[in-house]
């Protein structure tokens, strides 16, 4: 149900015009009410109650005209601030509306400022009610919870003044009579009576603020609505209890005495600050029971601890039963039990002990990464924390870094192994000593003591075994001098067999030798030089040169070492420059020498510079730090390229010629540099043939070589004259008696005749064309001066002529390409069926 109360600001107020508005045209006046009230009202004052449902049932708005007064859903009116009333009457109205039903209704309220003037009876045509004397007012009542009645009880009686002088009917509204718990009270009518039909729970109902009604018969309120508070008096029917039925609390072990483990609250539902919530603990039971550690604040319900003996190792776990009585404890109070768990947490207070004191193992000799030997220890912390891990070291016995010890995280065990190859004929038993550790730092508790730390020894033998050579040390370094020369003989690489400490029986190999520089002695290891040994080589590096060894024993085992050969540098090196320079006259008229020498810093610079006296006319050399010379120009030379022979010496004296060829150009950078057209004297062009060049004039000398050898073919078969039979098989030798014109030969020395010669004077049978027996008679003279053809021209056969071609003008030229043509590929068949004829 919504209800609508009157509140300063400009939005309510437009809002309430327009409903009142929509009232004042839909409404019709239900009833009129009348009510008499001071001239001066207080805001919130409860001015009287009208009865809303005798108008219009379940309204779901409730609208008052004036903003001065708001109503609730039961009626009652209050003030919404101050009012004075000027007049002797104020109204308003009620408006009420159903949105369902879509029905609305208006009641008029009359207010009237009451007056004191002397009473006097009631008569039907008064309009208000007016009294002189007034006993109108609240008494104070409480009923007991849980009363056993009888029912109805009888709880107070309100009475008005009014009823001297009218009849007047009692009526009251509010919780448990018209709202939750319903019916709980009622009263009488006519003597104002209070009654309570049953027993109330305090704890649910605390107090009941009622109103009360005083009425004439003909509706008119005579009196103020009176405010009634019935309040419930506690009674002791709740028994304190737990708030968890089940604590835990938690305390590190070896903790001191008076250590706050944690704090227990119950809770009382009767009424607070009362003897019947006054709260009472105490510990009942410890589990177990001896010796006490715990005790309880029996107000505060705080537990401490009495002694600082709490072992974790001994007992890790408490139970305390608890108590809480109301009524401060007395034996008559309500009370309620529950139970307490204690846990000790760890604390590294106890360390870990090896289960034995000393461990015996064994190990071959030259074996790695091997397990040997595992330890156990013990600790009474908890497991698999850092107050239980172990951490284990080994502290004396491994110098050598043969052995590692380490932890199973699974085990906690030590688990000691072998890193480093053990020698028996070196030491034949290792003794080590071992210490163990938690992860986590000792406890510092006050009645503890700091441990010392737990050690054992561990005795490691060592099991001798046949190994074969030794190659100790593995880089073995001697000395040579640079120049050393071939077939001298050098210390080579010694191994050794451990079991005779001898190196008698090994066999020795060269597995490296980069420039082939040694050849070793396979019974000794001894290396002969083969060649000069040369510090400057390339495969030599920071003056030393490597050679791998194998040394192998009689049943195949071996050991590889590196014999280092380190070079003493010998200075037999000069120092050597660039042959050619150029000097750019535009940009600089010097050149600057930079020589280098092969041999070390010991044997090269500082260098000393010399110009040759056939040099000095035109050229100037000037020494400038050692290192570095600058050859200049006496005067500007032309552009050309001159000879400037030099000498340079290192700081040993060993000289070194070298003739410059210097370049002097017109240019800015040496990599531009161009001869100028007034002086181009090139004495030594660079002329460089690519590879293309080169194969052309292979291919055209080889071409060369085949034309002379086919014209000498030619002409020494031209003498010979021969007549050939037919042959059946179609296969007879050609005798071409023609050879190929030289390079002079023209088109107008080739001719072509136009007779046909004796077919058996120098006429050759060519075959048959198309298998039909058709010959074609060629007939080749030479003659002064040129060459003639003739040809009879079968049906089909391949003429001179028709390789020209027809309809060219003269038939009786041809050039050397026609010739060309023509002749080539019956010179290749005159061989192909010369040789046929040799075989037949």
């Amino acid at each position: 149900m919504a209800v609508a109360s009157a509140a300063p600001g400009s939005i309510f107020c437009k809002q309430l015009l327009f409903s009142l508005l929509v009232f004042i045209l839909l409404c019709d006046a239900c009833q009129k009410i009348y009510l008499r009230v001071p001239s001066h009202l207080r805001a919130e004052t409860l001015v009287g109650k009208v009865n809303l449902e005798e108008c219009l049932k379940s309204p779901s708005l409730i609208l008052s005209s004036d903003p001065a007064f708001r109503i609730l859903e039961d009626g009652s009116i209050y003030t919404t601030r101050d009012l004075i009333l000027s007049s002797e009457r104020k109204s308003f109205s009620i408006f009420l509306s159903d949105g369902e039903r879509q029905e609305q209704q208006e009641i008029k309220v009359v207010l009237s400022a009451r007056e004191n003037k002397a009473p006097k009876k009631r008569h039907t045509k008064d309009t208000a009610l007016k009294r002189s004397k007034r006993r109108w007012a609240p008494i104070p009542a409480s009923l007991m919870e849980n009363s056993l009645g009888p029912f109805p009880q009888h709880v107070q009686q309100i009475q008005s003044d009014a009823a001297q002088n009218y009849t007047i009917f009692y009526s009251i509204s509010g919780p448990g009579v018209d709202k939750e718990p319903f019916n709980l009270f009622y009263i009488e009518k006519d003597t104002g009576d209070i009654f309570c039909t049953r027993s109330i729970d305090r704890e649910k109902y605390e107090q009941f603020a009622l109103y009360g009604y005083a009425t004439t018969a003909d509706g008119y309120a005579p009196e103020y609505p009176l405010p009634l508070i019935i309040k419930i008096e506690d009674d002791n029917d709740n028994a304190p209890y737990f708030e968890h039925k089940m604590t835990i609390f938690t305390v590190p072990e070896n903790c001191r005495s008076g250590t706050s483990v944690g704090q227990v609250s119950a809770t009382d539902l009767d009424e607070p600050d009362t003897l019947h919530t006054r709260l009472k603990y105490k510990i009942l039971q410890q589990i177990p029971d001896h010796p006490k550690h715990f005790s309880i604040h029996p107000d505060t319900g705080v537990i401490t601890t009495t002694t600082p003996f709490l072992d974790r190792e001994k007992c890790d776990t408490y139970q305390l039963i608890m108590e809480v009585r109301d009524m401060g404890g007395q034996p008559f109070g309500l009370f309620n039990t529950g139970t307490i768990t204690i846990s000790l947490e760890d604390e590294n207070d106890n360390p870990p002990s090896f289960t034995e004191t000393s461990y015996v193992t064994e190990v071959e000799e030259n074996r790695i990464d091997v397990e040997i030997l595992r330890m156990k220890v013990q600790d009474q912390d908890l497991p698999n924390t850092p107050h239980s891990k172990a951490v284990y070291t080994i502290l004396q016995g491994n110098e050598n870094g043969n052995f590692k010890i380490s932890t199973d995280p699974n085990t906690n065990e030590g688990v000691l192994c072998v890193v480093k190859p053990l020698n028996y004929e070196v030491n034949r038993q290792v003794i080590l000593k071992v210490g163990v550790v938690n992860e986590a730092q000792f406890s510092k508790a006050a009645n503890l003591q700091t441990p010392t730390m737990c050690t054992t020894t561990v005795t490691v033998k060592i099991i001798d075994s046949d190994e074969g050579p030794e190659c100790h040390p593995p880089v073995k370094v001697i000395q040579s001098q640079d120049g050393f020369p071939a077939g001298q003989e050098l210390l080579g690489y010694k191994a050794l067999d451990p079991e005779t400490a001898s190196g008698e029986g090994l066999r020795y190999q060269k597995l490296g030798d980069e420039d082939n520089w040694f050849e070793i002695n396979e019974h000794t290891g001894n290396l002969r030089t083969l060649k000069v040994l040369d510090r400057e080589s390339k495969f030599v590096k920071n003056n030393q040169y490597n050679i791998s060894v194998v040394a192998v024993d009689a049943v195949g085992r071996s050991c590889t070492g590196t014999l280092v050969v380190h070079l003493d540098d010998y200075n037999d090196h000069p120092p050597q420059i660039d042959k050619e320079v150029t000097i750019c006259q535009n940009n600089e008229d010097f050149a600057v020498l930079k020589p280098v020498d092969p041999d070390g810093p010991e044997n090269g610079p500082p260098f000393q510079f010399f110009l040759d006296n056939s040099a000095s006319k035109n050229w100037n050399l000037e020494q400038k730090d050692g290192k570095t010379a600058i050859l200049r120009q006496r005067q500007n030379l032309d552009y050309d390229y001159y000879s400037v022979p030099i000498q340079i010496k290192d700081r040993h004296g060993l000289v070194a010629t070298h003739v410059l060829t210097v370049r002097v150009c017109d240019c800015s950078t040496p990599s531009e540099c161009r001869t100028n057209g007034k002086s181009a004297r090139d004495i030594r062009p660079n002329v460089i043939l690519g590879r293309w060049a080169i194969l052309a004039m292979v291919l055209g000398s080889v071409l060369l070589l085949c034309i002379l050898f086919t014209c000498f073919c030619v002409t020494a078969k031209r003498t010979v004259k021969k007549c050939f039979p037919e042959d059946i098989a179609q296969q007879n030798l050609i005798v071409s008696n023609t050879e190929g014109p030289g390079e002079e030969v023209t088109e107008a020395n080739i001719r072509l005749p136009m007779q046909t010669s004796n077919i058996c004077d120098t006429s050759v049978s060519v075959g048959t064309v198309g298998g039909q027996g058709i010959k074609t008679q060629q007939s080749f003279e030479m003659v002064k001066g040129g060459y003639t053809l003739d040809s009879n021209k079968g049906g089909g056969h391949q003429t001179l002529e028709s390789v020209k071609g027809v309809g060219q003008g003269d038939t009786g030229r041809y050039t050397y390409t026609d010739w060309q043509s023509f002749t080539q590929p019956r010179l290749g068949e005159e061989s192909i069926r010369g040789h046929t004829l040799i075989k037949n």
